[in-house]
């Protein structure tokens, strides 16, 4: 089989392609035959093993699995002994290691049943986007119907399903992206839509319940004066780019701050969890929530797939895909 990997670390020029032997199923995995994957900046910070925090997990010298890749989609190939949710042929999606790859092996417990209505590719932008957003709104951010919500990064990945997310929860939707987004960012559920390179929704005298920021361009005061006085920050990802701990020092800040203040500055880390896959399955299904894809690449250009990422531009979700664009 085809796979994505990767020696050292590095920028995506060292990462590339060989031939390597299909993996086995342990006897509570299954045999995915991938047709599907998607980029996140979990990708990128394992790929340059920056910043070092996540060499305490995945190789201090050198990266201890030489393959990439989080969120999949694809088919069951083989199913080990233990497993009794899924059998051959069965279409999936969810998160396993090495997907940059054309066959990798997952726990049962970290897969789904893919809706029929759904392709591949939109199945596989779902698993670590969706997640996040769901947990960071829900679990962390506490959204209640008729909150005033903020999504800093709304265009994005995480954003995207955020802002339906949080529309589906019954709040009013700001969000806030660049000039080219902003038609897009309203046709997904956005009450208002901000473009950053006009207004500075820090400035402009708004306050909201709940801002979910993916972006951390902002000071936490800055963000503190756009939040009601009992109001909720949850952060996810960040701008800083340190190499000891990169967007985890936003977080530990913000941690620190929140002692001392009636709002509320939550750092945010999504946690893999069946059943928040299955409720994404029910929403993706029934069309409540609908996967933005910015573009699809053969799993060939995955170096140039991550570099799009690092850029900071993307509209909504980087897909891989194993046998075309559109093939679901």
């Amino acid at each position: 089989m085809r796979a994505i990997v990767r020696a050292e670390y590095g920028p995506p020029e060292v990462l590339r392609v060989i031939e390597m032997e299909r993996p086995t199923p342990g006897p509570d995995e299954v045999l995915i035959r991938i047709r599907a994957a998607s980029v996140n900046p979990l990708d990128w910070h394992y790929m340059r093993g920056i910043p070092y925090a996540v060499r305490l997990q995945s190789g201090i010298r050198r990266p201890k699995d030489s393959r990439l890749g989080h969120d999949v989609a694809g088919q069951v190939e083989a199913a080990g002994r233990n497993v009794t949710r899924f059998k051959a042929g069965d279409e999936v999606f969810g998160t396993c290691r090495g997907a940059f790859a054309e066959f990798a092996c997952a726990s049962e417990n970290s897969l789904v049943v893919k809706p029929q209505n759904v392709t591949f590719e939109q199945a596989a932008a779902v698993p670590v986007a969706a997640l996040s957003a769901l947990q960071a709104l829900r679990d962390k951010g506490g959204i209640r119907p008729g909150q005033k919500v903020l999504v800093n990064g709304a265009s994005g990945g995480v954003g995207t399903f955020a802002v339906q997310l949080a529309k589906g929860f019954g709040a009013e939707v700001t969000g806030v992206c660049s000039s080219r987004n902003v038609d897009m960012v309203r046709s997904i559920g956005a009450d208002h839509a901000v473009d950053y390179s006009r207004e500075d929704f820090t400035r402009a005298g708004l306050r909201y319940d709940l801002i979910l920021d993916t972006v951390g361009n902002h000071s936490l005061s800055d963000r503190r004066r756009a939040l009601t006085k009992t109001g909720t920050l949850v952060l996810v990802g960040g701008s800083e780019t340190g190499r000891w701990l990169g967007p985890l020092a936003g977080m530990l800040k913000a941690a620190a701050q929140a002692r001392f203040v009636s709002q509320k500055l939550l750092p945010f880390m999504a946690r893999l969890n069946r059943d928040d896959l299955m409720a994404l399955h029910e929403l993706v299904g029934a069309g409540k929530i609908v996967p933005v894809i910015d573009c699809i690449y053969p799993l060939s250009d995955v170096p140039q797939a991550i570099r799009h990422l690092e850029g900071g531009h993307a509209r909504g979700n980087i897909v891989i895909t194993m046998t075309g664009p559109g093939g679901g």
